[in-house]
Formats: C-alpha cells, sequence, structure tokens
C-alpha cells in the first residue's frame, strides 16, 4: 500500500506542477500583457495533457501506463523548450511558424493590423524570470519531472 501512496503523491504532484505552470503562463499573457511566441503555446499542451494522464493514473494505481505516458508527454515537452532554447540561443534557426510574414500587405492599416495581431518571434525573449527565459524554465521542470518518474518506475520494478 505505500508504494501506491507514493504512486498517487507523484500524481497529484505533477497535476499541481503542471496547473501552476499553465496558470502562470496565462498569468504572464493576460495580466502582464507578455505575448507568447508560437513555441510558447506549443509548450502548454503537455502540461494540459499530463493533468489528463495524472488524473487517470491517479485512479487507476495499478495500471502503470499512465507512468509511462507522462514520461513520454514531458520527453516531447523537453525537446520542444530545448529546441525553443536553441532558438533563443542561436544554436537552431527559426522554423517559419516562428517569423511573422508581412511583406506582401502593402495598405497601411492592414499592415498595422497585422503588426497587433503577430506573435513575437521565438528567439526574442520578452520575459525573464530569475534570469532564465520561460523556456529555459521549462526545460528545466521538464527534465526534472522526467528524471522523477523513472525513479518511481525504477522503484516500482524493484519491488
Amino acid at each position: 500500500m505505500n508504494k501506491l501512496l507514493k504512486l498517487k503523491n507523484i500524481y497529484l504532484l505533477i497535476s499541481a506542477i503542471s496547473i501552476f505552470t499553465l496558470l502562470s503562463a496565462v498569468y504572464i499573457e493576460y495580466i502582464l500583457g507578455v505575448k507568447p511566441c508560437i513555441l510558447c503555446l506549443y509548450q502548454r499542451v503537455p502540461y494540459i495533457i499530463a493533468i489528463f494522464l495524472c488524473f487517470f493514473g491517479y485512479y487507476n494505481l495499478k495500471n502503470k501506463l499512465w507512468i509511462y505516458l507522462l514520461v513520454i508527454t514531458f520527453l516531447i515537452s523537453a525537446i520542444l523548450s530545448g529546441y525553443h532554447v536553441g532558438i533563443e540561443n542561436n544554436v537552431f534557426n527559426e522554423f517559419s511558424g516562428c517569423t511573422s510574414n508581412n511583406s506582401n500587405i502593402v495598405n497601411k492599416d492592414e499592415l498595422l493590423k497585422a503588426l497587433k495581431e503577430t506573435q513575437p518571434n521565438c528567439k526574442d525573449v520578452t520575459f525573464k524570470l530569475l534570469g532564465f527565459s520561460l523556456a529555459t524554465i521549462n526545460l528545466f521542470l521538464s527534465i526534472i519531472i522526467i528524471i522523477l518518474s523513472i525513479k518511481i518506475i525504477k522503484n516500482e520494478k524493484n519491488r
């Protein structure tokens, strides 16, 4: 029963981290007025998926599929945020979805409207927390959750 309680706490912890991360992103975007780039928006998806996986895992502790799916989800999150950090640090080139293309607009009203609706480029760090970009924090957080989940999987196999 002790190992089930531990796994239950891991699901609660990961879901709490995911909810806090999403609420923070929404706060930064809508309250502080910092527009996210397209990769920032993509990086929210694994956290949404993680909340559902944690819910199913919490209520189906005997089935270890959910913890494995969490590892895969946060591996994808780490790849996305790692790629974003690479773009921010000029390791990778931006993909076409990161840059705005307003070159074919000739009307000034359309251009002004397009500029207001345009998301920032992925290489432009518009918000930092403790000196780190949000993509960097997401990368660290994803790696920590992956390590924690793998440690739980190993402990479950050893029992």
